[in-house]
Parts: C-alpha cells; sequence; structure tokens
C-alpha cells in the first residue's frame, strides 16, 4: 500500500497561524517532564500523609496516569519535542520518560514513524490495536479485568525479564540474538533506573510506597489507561483516504484528563494530520481547524465513555 496522505498545511493555516502552532518552548518541553513527576511525588506525598484506602486508590489512579504522562513524553520526545538540542531532547526522552516505565526512545521512534507512514494501512504496525474494534462489552470487561489484576503487566513483562538470563546463539539466528539482546537491554535499564527510585523513596520515608503505589500503577491503572487510549486514538476509524478520518479526537474533561489522558494525548487526529507540532498546540489546532469547518471530516467524540460505548457496541 502507498503511504497515507499528507495534508500541506498551507494550505489550512495561514503563515502566521503555522508559525504559532509550530513554536517550540524548550523550557516548557522541560516542564512538562518536571510537571509529570511532580504529579506523581504529590500522589505518592498524599497517601504517605494520610494513609487510607481512598487517598491509596487516588495515589494508584493519579501515578498510573502519569506514568502514562511520561510515555506520551516520551513520545513527545520521539518527534524532536522536548528540547531544541538533540543531544538533550535525547536524554530526557530516553532516562526521564522511557526508562522509568519499560520503554526505550529510539526503538519507539522507529515503530511509531511506521505507524504515522501507513496510519490505519496494512503495514501500519499499530493496526492490530484498531483493526478488532468493535468488540463486545463482554469482551472488553474480560480484556480490563486482566489489566486490572495485573496479568496484562506479567504477560508483557515477564519476558523482557526472562531475557536476563538468556543468551543468543548463532544457532539462534541473528534476528533472534537481536531480539534477546535488545530484551535484555531494556529490562536492565529498566531494572537499574526503578532501583533508584526505590532509593529516593525510601530516602522520602516512602519506601513501602513504591511498592504498594508506583509498581502498582504500572501493573494495573497504566495497562487500562493505555488499552483506553490506544482505542480511543483508532479503533473505528476510517481506512479509507482521507487523512482527517484516521484518527480519533475525543474531548477530554479534567477528571478523564487526570486519570487517561494527560498531556493533550486526546487531540490525536490533530497530531496525525500535523505530527510535529508539540503537544500543547494541539488545542489550539483543534480550534483553528473547528473554526475552519474542517472538523466534519474529523472523528471528534465528546469523551471517553463514549468512545467506548462505540468501540463495545458489536453484540456477542
Amino acid at each position: 500500500m502507498p503511504v497515507v496522505a499528507r495534508v500541506d498545511p498551507k494550505t489550512v493555516f495561514t503563515p502566521a497561524e503555522w508559525s504559532r502552532l509550530t513554536s517550540r518552548s524548550s523550557l516548557r518541553g522541560i516542564w512538562l517532564v518536571v510537571h509529570a513527576w511532580a504529579t506523581i511525588a504529590g500522589a505518592v506525598a498524599l497517601v504517605t500523609l494520610w494513609p487510607n484506602p481512598l487517598t491509596w486508590l487516588i495515589a494508584v489512579m493519579v501515578v498510573g496516569a502519569r506514568q502514562l504522562g511520561l510515555a506520551i513524553l516520551m513520545h513527545e520526545a520521539a518527534h524532536g519535542g522536548i528540547h531544541h538540542n538533540k543531544a538533550i531532547n535525547e536524554w530526557i526522552g530516553q532516562w526521564l520518560c522511557a526508562v522509568p516505565v519499560g520503554a526505550d526512545l529510539a526503538s519507539y521512534r522507529s515503530y511509531h514513524l511506521q505507524h504515522h507512514k501507513f496510519t490505519q494501512q496494512p503495514e501500519d504496525p499499530d493496526l492490530s490495536l484498531s483493526a478488532p474494534f468493535p468488540i463486545s462489552k463482554e469482551s472488553y470487561h474480560r480484556k480490563a479485568i486482566r489489566d486490572l489484576t495485573g496479568q496484562t503487566f506479567v504477560k508483557q513483562r515477564l519476558p523482557l525479564f526472562l531475557s536476563l538470563f538468556k543468551r543468543g546463539t548463532i544457532a539462534d539466528g541473528l534476528s533472534h540474538d537481536s531480539f534477546v539482546s535488545a530484551g535484555r537491554d531494556k529490562m536492565a535499564r529498566f531494572l537499574c533506573v526503578n532501583a533508584v527510585l526505590f532509593g529516593l523513596f525510601l530516602l522520602a520515608g516512602a519506601g513501602l510506597w513504591y511498592w504498594a503505589v508506583w509498581v502498582l500503577a504500572m501493573a494495573t491503572w497504566l495497562p487500562l489507561v493505555t488499552r483506553i487510549r490506544n482505542i480511543a486514538e483508532h479503533a473505528c476509524t476510517s481506512t479509507g483516504e482521507d487523512p482527517f478520518s484516521h484518527a480519533r479526537t475525543t474531548l477530554a474533561n479534567p477528571i478523564e484528563r487526570l486519570l487517561i489522558a494527560p498531556y493533550w494525548v486526546n487531540y490525536h487526529s490533530e497530531h496525525h494530520l500535523f505530527m510535529y507540532l508539540p503537544c500543547y498546540r494541539l488545542p489550539e489546532a483543534h480550534r483553528l481547524l473547528a473554526e475552519k469547518g474542517l472538523i466534519k471530516r474529523m472523528e471528534v467524540r465528546p469523551g471517553y465513555l463514549e468512545v467506548m460505548r462505540l468501540a463495545t457496541s458489536r453484540s456477542r
């Protein structure tokens, strides 16, 4: 299949509008990463100072959403959006965003740019995330239970952990050897950075909450909100030729932005149309597209509940 069509921004925005939309701030990029970690620290402080079931539940949900936020900021770094200086952008994106949640910036970038190139086409590496939809409510509930009980976490992380104890051989073939090596390196980085995090939790007098909030959130809430985000972005969208219809924008309310969709990730249609816009410019891009009457070509939903109703509309 050919690559998906691209929209020429000159045919949509005035030069002044496009200049404003594409303007980047390294300070703002760094601030977003600081904000993510400060929110995590605030949630842990809340449950440390007032430990009870309610504050614990809030902390797990907020931290899980900010772990997703770190992955989103890794995505921003993959597009060069955290800092003007490439070396600083790469370091922040890798060590402060990707590695703490078990990801890798370089491998993600290669994979993700293919997704942009072939969005919703057979060559799209993310097509498996959207192709099965709509599904039944029962099917979704089974998936959500696996997420919230840690089964998804174990399924995804266990092979990487086991790769620490494997060694590729010539008989394995180059591809298998490379896979084992990459998985081993990725998990080793993840464990080392998390050992540092555990030490910081201990120094702050919150060692218990490293396990009961940080790790538990990563094993439960993060897989669930990652699934919801994946569904919202492309499930039940068009596979046709119009690039305005390949992704979805979800108009998230403040609670959804706090617990499901941080850092403007809900403006996914705008991101696919103009993928090098900084994430903090996407709301303005949405507003301008609405003013120009182009929203009617886009898939826009009023909230995540509406998206999930659409995505789970198949009968048994």
